[in-house]
């Protein structure tokens, strides 16, 4: 996200100072009570920058620069080829893979670290579909990543058109599994509004009319507790570098049920899902269980800083992720609807059926975020109008979101948004 020249005025935040005084005070007991405070020392956190858009990219983990010098100068650097070997990277995908098995509440051997997001689209909706013959929608909502839509266009594409993409509201999914329905896909949590889904009851409904699931925990995945294995769910993927804070274009991960692994036929046959990739064998034939769900050769740089950064998640409670989430979201919604009334929450207010972040809409949104990255309150804007807030229990505190609150209300209260040099465009928002 860009922004202009930095701006030093502070116009006194709008609400009155009681109300302010009273949201410091119940920030600083709930900090006090935090079970989760000592993780903040793992993340490397720029002075005077409160940040709530590690639902777009985590935050460094102070592990990570070690390992990654580490596997540059030792493996590979001393080590050359013979790492592969001597230290293991081969099934450096899969052990990374256990750490994530248990934060999504996946079976042993069930996840596969490789790839994209995307790539994984492609490849678990691919099998899912062979699994169903003779069904021919896939169904969607509106509120899925845009990504998870162009790799379902695309596919049906590729394969003659013969599958439809069906989009509906969110609300209207379960109405509209039907017999036709080969695949239910959904984001688990709305990346606009953080509306989440009930990923356990949507199973259910599409297991009873013959259908199968693929959920997307992009949003999810390290931010709130996730249980695959008693959902029922039958494929899902998610990536490394939200809540995981494993680095820019950090590598994705795959999740097949054991109930499917050995039936799924995968389309990407690369060959490191080979069941004798050193055999070189002319003809594909797929590795048992999960390692079929690899394509080519892994990035052992990229997936090192996200072993690296799984650590931090070491001994956590992904209940007390949940219940410092859902305290961060409801402090910060509080203070902001107390002192800029003219912005308009979007999505849920319960945090039950909440991810962990909080949008508002404003129609002068991309201007108003710009302005507050200039303060030091980085979050992040989505099309049309909505201005987007996500809370990292690892590493946030509650202080930090009165303080986001405070700045925002500096910025709405006193137009410091409405400047020519928050008006331009640009690239990544």
């Amino acid at each position: 996200m860009g922004a202009g020249a930095s701006r030093t005025s502070k116009p006194a935040p709008r609400g009155s100072a009681a109300d302010w005084a009273a949201f410091k005070a119940r920030a600083a007991a709930l900090d006090a009570a935090d079970p989760l405070a000592d993780r903040r020392a793992l993340f490397h956190l720029p002075e005077g920058v409160v940040y709530l858009d590690g639902n777009s990219l985590g935050a460094l983990p102070r592990s990570v620069p070690g390992r990654i010098a580490a596997v540059v100068a030792q493996e590979w650097g001393d080590g050359l080829i013979r790492s592969w070997n001597t230290h293991d990277w081969i099934d450096l995908p899969s052990r990374v893979a256990g750490k994530i098995e248990r934060l999504v509440g996946a079976e042993p051997g069930s996840v596969m670290v490789a790839d994209s997001t995307s790539i994984n689209v492609f490849k678990a909706l691919s099998a899912a579909l062979r699994l169903r013959p003779g069904r021919r929608v896939i169904l969607s909502d509106n509120g899925n990543f845009p990504t998870d839509l162009y790799i379902a266009q695309g596919l049906a594409k590729l394969l003659d058109d013969r599958f439809t993409l069906k989009v509906v509201d969110p609300d209207d999914v379960a109405g509209a599994i039907d017999e036709d329905v080969a695949v239910v896909m959904l984001t688990e949590v709305d990346y606009r509004t953080g509306r989440r889904h009930d990923m356990a009851a949507l199973t259910a409904r599409a297991h009873a009319a013959g259908a199968l699931t693929l959920w997307d925990l992009a949003h999810t995945a390290g931010a709130l507790p996730v249980d695959l294995a008693a959902a029922g769910a039958d494929f899902a993927v998610g990536c490394g570098y939200k809540y995981l804070n494993g680095g820019p274009g950090a590598p994705a991960f795959v999740y097949v049920s054991p109930r499917w692994i050995d039936r799924v036929e995968p389309v990407l046959t690369g060959w490191m899902g080979h069941a004798a990739p050193f055999a070189f064998d002319p003809d594909y034939r797929p590795a048992p269980g999960i390692q079929r769900m690899r394509a080519g050769t892994p990035s052992i740089l990229a997936i090192s800083a996200l072993d690296a950064a799984l650590d931090a998640f070491d001994g956590v409670d992904m209940r007390l992720v949940a219940a410092k989430s859902a305290s961060l979201g409801t402090l910060f919604t509080a203070a902001v609807e107390a002192s800029c009334p003219g912005l308009v929450l979007v999505g849920p207010r319960d945090p039950a059926v909440r991810g962990s972040q909080v949008s508002f809409r404003s129609p002068d949104g991309l201007a108003v975020m710009r302005a507050l990255i200039d303060r030091g309150v980085i979050g992040d804007f989505r099309a049309p109008d909505i201005i987007r807030f996500g809370f990292t229990p690892l590493y946030l505190s509650h202080a930090d979101v009165v303080r986001a609150a405070a700045v925002l209300a500096e910025v709405i209260g006193g137009r410091l948004w409405d400047d020519p040099a928050y008006r331009g465009k640009v690239k990544v928002t």
